[in-house]
């Protein structure tokens, strides 16, 4: 099977101090894979990585037949400006931005593309609402659908079903599968073990470094979580040597 996304002697960090050591393993293509681990194993920082947000220290991310042209990328709620004034229409259209150009205008064509993937996240009938009034799971709906008009072959996904009801949690994963069912790559950072067993067959657990990547069930074992805890508890210094300050 060739690979998504491979990272060869990876390490990742801030200001010089790394939050990822060493990571080699590889994300094959058409996976749908949990990144899992306590908190401070380096988890939103490899996502980051992988989008070139973050350079590596040592070591590179390399992609198989993709560009980082179809890499689509969710990050945290808590990373958003919801102050800032955009309609859910404004937000999700977004989404359109290879296609529009940053400053484009939207044709016909395009605001029903947008109204199409509102309708289908479950929003209809919010396009006019300022995203500032959405609740949680409303504003993570919304930026699935932005996602949904992304197109692209990789998704990643920085906990996407935190702080979400449970209703909002099913049908996001719904459209997680349905990606994955296209043959599109999915990467998720998450931390409820019970999605991650219901609806990811692979997962990769890390502690800073890798403790292991693979079949879920093997991964998600009582040993596997108590080594990733001894290893992030492990680190001598400040938090932020040994990453806890990057989830």
């Amino acid at each position: 099977m060739t690979y998504a996304v491979a990272f060869k002697d990876l390490t990742l960090g801030y200001d010089r101090h790394p939050a990822v050591h060493h990571l080699e393993t590889r994300i094959d293509e058409g996976s749908l894979t949990a990144i899992v681990g306590p908190n401070g194993a380096g988890k939103s920082t490899l996502l980051k990585g992988v989008t070139g947000a973050l350079a590596p220290l040592e070591g590179r991310v390399s992609f198989g037949t993709l560009a980082r042209a179809d890499i689509a990328y969710l990050p945290q709620q808590s990373e958003i400006d919801r102050t800032f004034p955009l309609s859910v229409m404004d937000l999700v259209a977004m989404g359109l931005w290879r296609r529009t150009g940053a400053f484009g205008q939207l044709r016909r064509s395009d605001r029903r593309s947008v109204r199409d993937a509102i309708a289908a996240v479950g929003l209809d009938g919010f396009e006019n609402r300022p995203i500032g009034s959405l609740s949680g799971g409303q504003m993570q709906r919304t930026l699935f659908a932005r996602l949904l008009l992304q197109d692209a072959r990789l998704v990643l996904l920085d906990e996407p079903f935190t702080a979400v009801d449970a209703r909002t949690t099913a049908d996001l994963i719904g459209v997680v599968r349905n990606w994955h069912g296209e043959g599109r790559t999915i990467l998720a950072v998450l931390h409820d073990e019970d999605v991650v067993r219901s609806h990811f067959p692979t997962t990769l657990m890390l502690a800073r470094e890798m403790v292991t990547h693979g079949p879920t069930a093997q991964v998600l074992t009582a040993e596997n979580r108590f080594r990733a805890r001894q290893m992030c508890e492990a680190c001598a210094g400040p938090p932020h040597i040994c990453g806890r300050s990057a989830a």
